[in-house]
C-alpha cells in the first residue's frame, strides 16, 4: 500500500514510472549481461541502454560510468582512489562524514565553512586532493566556489543529483539513484577519463565494483531519471515557492526558531528552541506527518548535526524537511499549522 500522509523525509516514494516498469524490468533483465546468450545479449542492450540515459543526464561519458550496490562505497573510491602519500586530502567541516571516515587514513586538512556554508578554496596546492560537496544534503546549501588546479576532485552530488552540472575539472563523482526517485541502493559512480586514479580496493581484474550490482534496479534508476528531469522542467517553480512559504511562516509564526542558510530549493532545515527534536518528530508522525532530524549522517540515534553545528546555528529540536515533487501547497498549509500547533505542545 502507498502512504497518503505528505512525506517531508529525505526518501523520494519510487518515481511511478520505474514502479509500473518494474515487473517488466524483473522479468526481462535477469540474464547477466557479461555472458553469452540471447537472453544476455538482451540484458547487455538493457544495461548500455542505462548507462547512455545516465550519460546525458548526469554529463558524464558512458564509459566513465559505474554502478554501485552500495552507494557510500563511492566515497572511499571517490576520494581513496585518488591519494597518495606525497598528496593531501582536503575536506569542510559540513562534508559527509563517510568523508570524515576516509580522511582518518590520508594525511588530510579540514577546512571551516563560513557563517554562510561556502568553503575558501584559496590556500589549495597542487598536491591536494580536495573534496566538493555540490549540495548539502541538510540544509540545502550550494556550494559557489570550485577548486582549480589540484592533483584530484571528487564531486559529492549524493544531494545535488541533476540539479547542479559538474565542474569541468572533477576527476571522479558521486550520484544516489533515490535523489531523482529511483530505486535505493543503487549508486552511480565516475571517473574522468583524465583523472589519476587507481583502484583502492583489492582487485584482480579491470572491474571497479568488486560485485554484481542488480541490473533490474539499475534499469529501473534509468526510468526514474529520465522522468524525474521532465518533471523537475515543470515543478522547479513551484518547489521553490513552496520554500519560501515554509520559511516566511516559521519566522514569522513560530518564536524561537532558526532556519538555516539555504540554497537548494527541495531542502530546508529548522530548529526551535526550547524543543527536544526527538520529541517533536514522533509528534508530528503520531499526527501523520513523516520528517527527518538530526544529522543527516545519523538520524538513527538523533546526534545534533555537526552541519548546523558548523555554521552556528541553533542545533536544538531541529528539523529537517524535503520538498518533493508530489509535495502540494494544500500539504504544506496543513503541515504548518500543525507544526505550529505541536511545538507549542512540546513546549509546554
Amino acid at each position: 500500500m502507498v502512504s497518503i500522509t505528505p512525506n517531508f523525509q529525505s526518501e523520494p516514494r519510487l518515481h511511478e514510472a520505474a514502479r509500473i516498469a518494474l515487473p517488466h524490468i524483473f522479468e526481462a533483465a535477469w540474464p547477466d549481461p557479461a555472458k553469452l546468450g540471447i537472453d544476455s545479449k538482451s540484458a547487455a542492450l538493457l544495461l548500455n541502454e542505462a548507462r547512455e540515459t545516465f550519460s546525458s543526464h548526469l554529463g558524464v561519458r558512458s564509459d566513465e560510468i559505474n554502478f554501485l550496490g552500495e552507494p557510500n562505497l563511492g566515497f572511499h573510491l571517490g576520494l581513496s582512489g585518488l591519494m597518495s602519500a606525497q598528496k593531501r586530502l582536503v575536506y569542510s567541516n559540513v562534508d559527509r562524514m563517510e568523508i570524515f571516515a576516509v580522511s582518518e587514513n590520508h594525511s588530510s586538512e579540514m577546512l571551516s565553512v563560513s557563517k554562510t556554508g561556502q568553503t575558501d578554496f584559496s590556500g589549495l596546492t597542487a598536491s591536494d586532493v580536495v573534496s566538493l560537496q555540490l549540495c548539502n544534503r541538510e540544509t540545502g546549501i550550494i556550494q559557489s566556489g570550485r577548486p582549480e588546479n589540484v592533483s584530484g576532485l571528487f564531486i559529492d552530488a549524493t544531494a545535488s543529483g541533476t540539479r547542479i552540472k559538474l565542474p569541468e575539472n572533477w576527476s571522479t563523482a558521486l550520484w544516489d539513484s533515490s535523489t531523482w526517485a529511483g530505486p535505493s541502493g543503487i549508486g552511480i559512480f565516475a571517473v574522468s577519463k583524465n583523472a589519476n586514479w587507481k583502484n583502492p580496493l583489492p582487485h584482480l581484474d579491470g572491474r571497479i565494483n568488486p560485485g554484481p550490482t542488480s541490473l533490474p534496479l539499475i534499469v529501473a534508476s534509468a526510468l526514474a531519471i529520465d522522468s524525474w528531469v521532465a518533471d523537475e522542467k515543470n515543478l522547479a517553480a513551484k518547489i521553490a515557492a513552496i520554500n519560501g512559504d515554509i520559511r516566511k511562516y516559521i519566522s514569522s509564526n513560530i518564536p524561537d526558531s532558526d532556519i538555516a542558510p539555504g540554497g537548494a530549493d527541495h531542502l530546508i532545515s529548522a530548529s526551535f528552541l526550547y524543543v527536544n527534536a526527538e520529541q517533536l518528530v514522533t509528534a508530528l508522525a503520531d499526527k501523520g506527518y513523516s520528517v527527518d532530524s538530526g544529522s543527516a549522517c545519523s538520524a538513527a540515534n538523533m546526534q545534533p548535526s555537526h552541519v548546523l553545528a558548523a555554521l552556528g546555528v541553533l542545533t536544538q529540536g531541529n528539523i529537517r524537511l524535503t520538498i518533493h515533487h508530489a509535495t502540494t501547497f494544500e500539504d504544506v498549509k496543513t503541515f504548518l499549522e500543525i507544526l505550529s500547533q505541536t511545538i507549542s505542545e512540546c513546549r509546554g
